[in-house]
């Protein structure tokens, strides 16, 4: 059966897929990142686990895969398959699409950032499916977005667009590890209200979680750290809005499981800050942790497709 390896790799751990012409999934597994071993140990680890699920493929579905498609955090150069700088796993330029390619017995890897992968899939087969230009926007332990432009992701001149989360929103603020100050990420993300509401309630364990449900609880103190990253979120996306004029905006990341509670409160901001843009519809995303993994598989699936065409024209 025709299918291609679809990984995606976190912090923490890596989910893969091996996944069909009709992006059916075939196959499912999950396995640890293992960064506390270093980042030699990491790569290892994506190496094997690919291996794992070719050999997967040929013992169970007759074949290997045809194809790869690789999703993973940090600066990414998409256009030479090189995983250029991630922090939390602590790597710098590994030629991932090179080392992958070899351990799959030549099969093609595409490399992917791994927001911007997600992206794809939501605009492809989730929140976005059907929208010509759209703006994703995930809000975890930072704010990385993906800028959806039919039916592609647009990566940037050097791989860096899309980063949201340092647009400065607060001109002299918080320093960012970035070297800027008053970054968006630096107030609007799930770990900033987390940092937030802990200090508000001195309990270093209360997170982002915690305080939406004390806002669904009416709590005056948990609306007030809430609507403060509400209005930066807001003024952030301004920005972007402005600049990009996508048709759909997807939220997606742990901010927004917290559903209406964040939803109803940013679309009135997002309004109230509107003059001259045309307001787009905001809307959360739909794959939730799978759309990296989905978005791997559509890369890979891609990559074949740009083969087959210059196969076909030469």
């Amino acid at each position: 059966m025709r299918h291609v390896i679809a990984l995606d790799v976190g912090g923490t751990g890596m989910k893969a897929a091996l996944v069909g012409a009709g992006g059916e999934l075939l196959h499912r597994a999950r396995r640890a990142t293992g960064r506390e071993r270093g980042p030699d140990a990491v790569v290892e680890g994506i190496l094997d686990f690919t291996a794992e699920l070719r050999a997967y493929g040929v013992e169970q579905l007759g074949a290997p895969a045809l194809a790869a498609g690789v999703a993973v955090p940090g600066i990414v150069d998409e256009e030479h398959g090189v995983a250029a700088y991630a922090a939390n796993l602590g790597w710098r330029d590994v030629p991932l699409r090179a080392l992958l390619t070899d351990r799959l017995g030549g099969a093609p890897v595409a490399l992917g950032h791994d927001v911007r992968t997600g992206g794809l899939a939501e605009g492809r087969i989730g929140a976005g499916r059907g929208t010509d230009r759209y703006l994703f926007v995930a809000l975890g332990t930072g704010i990385a977005g993906a800028i959806g432009i039919a039916g592609r992701v647009e990566a940037g001149a050097h791989g860096f667009a899309g980063e949201i989360g340092h647009i400065v929103v607060r001109p002299g603020g918080t320093p960012c590890p970035c070297g800027q100050r008053g970054c968006l990420e630096r107030y609007a993300s799930a770990a900033a209200v987390s940092e937030a509401w802990a200090a508000v309630t001195g309990n270093p364990e209360a997170d982002a979680a915690d305080c939406a449900r004390a806002v669904d609880a009416d709590d005056p103190k948990a609306r007030e750290v809430w609507q403060h990253a509400v209005d930066t979120l807001a003024d952030g996306l301004i920005t972007a809005l402005t600049l990009l004029d996508p048709r759909t905006l997807i939220i997606g990341g742990g901010l927004a499981e917290a559903g209406e509670t964040l939803f109803t409160p940013l679309r009135e901001a997002v309004r109230q800050r509107i003059t001259f843009q045309k307001p787009p519809t905001i809307v959360p995303a739909a794959l939730g942790d799978t759309a990296g993994c989905l978005g791997a598989g559509l890369l890979a699936w891609d990559l074949l497709d740009m083969t087959d065409g210059t196969e076909a024209t030469s």
